[in-house]
């Protein structure tokens, strides 16, 4: 299924431009453009919602025929337990989570307690938490925790442009964490001279115009699925700045209106 992330409305929710969307915004818009899968990633104001305000979204999200996705960061057990609360409370079928939150940077042998601590809760509940690929963590050693941990409630979230930055090409790691992806990030990426010609700078661009091998990725989830791959594929953006609001706001709609059409094309629901 193809889903949207809040950072697909990366500056357009933000406090950078006048009248940025609020999370109500972002749902209707994406169903607008009749995509059905929203997730709501390191969106903290979602922590501080009542009962009340959840039912609520929860409702809106209903009536726009959306399934919902959550993400946070970190292992701490008590933060994973408040996510979960809020899967729960949202019908949320996935927790997306990174091994390191700021400061908090656990060995295997601790995010492995962590984890071992929190994942019968996520079972019982019938939600998923999915590890992200990121740099701080090389993906050998997500795999090897995830594998040593053994939940059926426990994958990754796969985002091959992420690990670039730990000189991970992003074949290996999809090759390496095949067997365990749970939900794939869909970004393009590319590289480009910085002003001056002095060093380079790591960004998006509209999918199928950067370096992500996106048919490569696809053929390897539809093989190990005997099929048509059953991953969610959740499009996010790394759009800098502009240099104005109007133009930000205006390039980040069309890559997501962009990338929601070569999806589609690919054979997509």
């Amino acid at each position: 299924m193809i889903g949207l992330s809040t950072y697909a409305y990366f500056w357009r929710g933000s406090e950078h431009v006048p009248a940025p969307m609020s999370l109500a915004d972002m749902l209707r818009d994406t169903a607008a453009q009749g995509v059905r899968l929203f997730q709501i990633c390191d969106h903290a104001p979602l922590t501080d919602h009542d009962d009340e305000q959840l039912a609520a979204l929860r409702a809106l999200a209903d009536e726009l025929g959306l399934t919902l996705q959550l993400g946070t960061r970190g292992t701490d057990p008590a933060v994973l337990r408040s996510w979960l609360r809020l899967a729960v409370a949202l019908r949320a079928s996935l927790v997306r989570t990174m091994w390191t939150a700021g400061d908090d940077r656990p060995d295997a042998v601790e995010t492995e307690r962590r984890l071992r601590a929190v994942l019968p809760e996520y079972e019982e509940a019938g939600v998923t938490l999915g590890l992200e690929t990121y740099e701080q963590v090389g993906s050998a050693e997500l795999v090897a925790v995830v594998q040593a941990v053994g939940s059926p409630r426990l994958g990754i979230v796969l985002d091959p442009a992420n690990t670039v930055a730990a000189l991970e090409h992003p074949a290996d790691v999809t090759a390496r964490c095949l067997p365990f992806v749970v939900n794939w990030h869909v970004k393009d990426f590319a590289f480009s001279r910085q002003d001056g010609w002095v060093g380079f700078a790591l960004t998006s661009t509209p999918l199928g115009e950067g370096r992500l091998d996106y048919d490569g990725i696809r053929a390897a989830l539809d093989a190990r699925d005997g099929g048509t791959s059953g991953v969610d594929e959740v499009v996010e953006h790394w759009l800098p700045w502009q240099g104005d609001p109007e133009t930000t706001t205006r390039l980040e709609a069309e890559w997501t209106t962009h990338t929601i059409s070569q999806l589609r094309s690919k054979n997509h629901d």
